[in-house]
């Protein structure tokens, strides 16, 4: 059973394990001030993590969420989400949003499963905010896919 942990301002980051998710120490410290993390935990093991943010009135989104690469195809990316959702909506959300490299298949279809709908796409976010480049299934992710759950239909 997966344990969730928020982590506290006094509390080591778990670069590690959030680097997983988002390739730059900068973007993570800079969500980190602003959001809520939790950690995930199998049996006293840190398998990943997720961070929270409150972007506007009654919308947050998951910035970072992230599992250890030999605990995936297990179910437990889907657990992992599923919390990060459940969280969001008990501090009063009504949209939760996500957002995706262009070239993170594996990632929009787990999202678009848990029920998010694709809703923008925004040209160059990787290229602007990201000094080095990154690779994904062979492919430069340049573009971010923003997906999102409405509460309201």
């Amino acid at each position: 059973m997966l344990k969730y942990t928020k982590l506290e301002q006094n509390e080591e980051i778990p670069y590690d394990i959030l680097l997983l998710g988002d390739p730059s120490v900068e973007m993570i410290e800079n969500y980190l001030d602003r959001g809520i993390c939790y950690t995930v935990s199998l049996e006293g093991k840190m398998i990943g993590a997720y961070v929270l943010l409150n972007t506007r009135l009654f919308t947050w989104e998951i910035v970072n969420i992230c599992l250890v690469e030999s605990f995936r195809g297990n179910g437990y990316g889907k657990q992992i989400l599923m919390d990060a959702i459940k969280r969001a909506r008990a501090f009063g959300a009504r949209f939760v949003e996500i957002g995706t490299g262009n070239s993170s298949f594996n990632q929009m279809a787990l999202y678009q499963k848990c029920g998010f709908r694709v809703t923008a796409v925004v040209p160059d976010f990787f290229l602007k905010n990201y000094k080095e480049p990154i690779f994904e299934n062979d492919i430069r992710v340049c573009d971010m896919v923003r997906l999102g759950i409405d509460f309201n239909l």
